[in-house]
């Protein structure tokens, strides 16, 4: 018996030192692994999203709710010289209604502004006189917009944050300058800080904490009783930003600093349109393919026709306008952020509700039913498997985002192809790259085919170039009007054309 093992472990050994010693690997069926990347993972294409980046682009769809004491004087920004009595809702505030609405409409969270550029703060502070507590009103007093609009994105299970504007008009700090002309540290240390530090003691499940990025300039300030023009500089410098977002992450840790805190990028429009080619790196709204920082852009726009507060008058857009929004945001690689104004009671319109729920009815029959998965998938190539990961095409549909379908090292031009034993009728793709190893896809195409063999270009009017966290090409190329009659397909393929580095997908739907 121990001569038959000998035998054995020297045939072995033989094996495994002949010249030839792979393709005896292969021909006992076995892989030569690198031992340096025993899952042959593709190798990062830098920049790359912090966790906190991918969580937050993971959001998507959500809402902004202006609501202060603009909505009491009909302004848009407010001197902050305003009497705080003039802050006087009819009813108590409802911010679970607004979140209620939004979550209708398909919106994963929101954000609510509880401090606008008159310094006016909607829940009880330490650091002003200027807020609701002071406003002697039968349900200002009694109002605290951050505690219970957190609780209510919790019971939700919605994801939420603040606006809290870092100019304030109404402060005698902000902008203050010594004897010498330089400028205090008094506001950024006294008020807005200690402001932003009680805001992120309102749940530590924040996603966003938004700033603004004004900076004074022509507006005239109340400032304390000074009635001045005052602005800075530089905001970053002034606000000391880099140890406010330090502080802010210790305490939320998932917290993006939009504006200002340079983690998410202002799209560059308040019209609700990204560019079709989109970088996750740069700035606007198209981003720069050679940007160094990982940047993402949200598209900030109006739900209704006036301002960004509500105004006596004001109606909704149509819910096909903000479907078409929704298509030129989060459908090229943007997150997209619908502004719905509360009224003077301090609950959203009953129009702005029903329009909410007519929006949502067209997601669901527009983009509520993947006929990806029932398809087979095939590629042209599929990257060599590591020890436990698999690269396989089925990646993109299997419902999970931490597999995805890639080439080899090498390889920056590839299809999948989509086939169904009976034809369907097609309207919509939607592509997602594996983010988390960089943005790669810069060219790719769409085709369809009726009886599987002979394809058609489809959407050729529309830049096929970027996909990034996330891409929905309507295949009519028309996203003012998306939906028409489709497409009869057996087969669709995605064609990558040009890639930074071996492209990685991880979802493909098709509506």
């Amino acid at each position: 018996m121990m001569k038959n093992a000998t035998l054995l472990f020297g045939l072995a050994l033989a094996a495994f030192t002949l010249p030839t010693g792979l393709q005896a690997q292969e021909a006992f069926g076995l892989k030569q692994q690198n031992l340096d990347n025993p899952e042959n993972t593709p190798k990062p294409v830098f920049p790359v999203p912090s966790a906190r980046q991918l969580k937050w682009n993971e959001t998507e769809f959500y809402a902004f709710f202006h609501y202060g004491m603009n909505t009491y004087t009909n302004a848009e920004w407010g001197d902050g010289s305003e009497d705080n009595a003039t802050f006087n809702p009819t009813a108590a505030p409802n911010p679970r209604q607004w979140l209620e609405a939004a979550q209708k409409a398909g919106m994963k969270g929101g954000i609510a502004v509880v401090k606008h550029h008159d310094g006016f703060c909607l829940w009880p502070t330490k650091t002003t006189d200027h807020h609701v507590g002071n406003s002697g009103t039968t349900y200002g007093s009694e109002t605290n917009i951050p505690r219970d609009f957190a609780k209510a994105a919790e019971e939700l299970d919605m994801k939420y944050g603040f606006y809290v504007s870092p100019w304030d008009l109404n402060s005698a700090y902000w902008g203050e300058k010594d004897a010498e002309g330089n400028y205090t540290d008094n506001y950024t240390k006294k008020v807005f800080f200690e402001q932003c530090a009680e805001l992120a003691a309102y749940g530590n499940k924040q996603f966003e904490m938004w700033f603004d990025g004004a900076t004074g300039g022509d507006h005239r300030g109340y400032y304390g009783g000074a009635n001045a023009l005052r602005t800075i500089d530089n905001a970053q410098t002034y606000y000391d930003i880099p140890n406010l977002r330090d502080s802010i992450h210790n305490s939320c840790p998932d917290i993006i600093l939009w504006g200002v805190g340079g983690e998410a990028r202002w799209i560059g429009n308040e019209a609700g349109w990204a560019g079709e080619t989109n970088w996750a790196m740069g700035d606007r709204e198209y981003g720069n393919e050679n940007g160094w920082q990982w940047h993402p852009g949200e598209s900030d726009a109006k739900g209704t026709s006036h301002g960004w507060f509500w105004h006596e008058g004001e109606s909704v857009k149509s819910a096909e306008t903000l479907f078409k929004m929704y298509l030129e945001t989060v459908g090229r690689n943007a997150t997209l952020i619908l502004n719905l104004p509360p009224d003077k009671s301090g609950s959203l319109p009953a129009a702005t509700v029903t329009r909410m729920e007519e929006l949502g009815a067209l997601m669901t029959q527009r983009l509520g039913t993947d006929l990806a998965p029932a398809a087979t998938v095939t590629a042209s190539e599929t990257r060599t498997a590591g020890r436990t990961v698999s690269y396989a095409a089925q990646n993109v549909t299997d419902g999970n985002k931490d597999t995805y379908w890639a080439t080899n090292d090498g390889t920056i031009q590839a299809s999948l192809t989509f086939t169904w034993d009976e034809p369907q009728v097609v309207r919509y793709v939607s592509m997602m790259e594996f983010i988390k190893l960089g943005q790669r896809v810069k060219k790719f195409t769409i085709e369809t085919s009726e009886d599987g063999v002979n394809f058609t270009p489809r959407a050729t009017n529309i830049a096929q170039t970027t996909i990034g966290y996330k891409r929905i090409i309507p295949l009519n190329g028309n996203t003012s009007n998306s939906y028409g009659d489709g497409f009869r397909a057996k087969a669709l393929r995605i064609t990558i054309n040009d890639s930074k580095a071996c492209p990685l997908l991880h979802t493909v739907s098709i509506y």
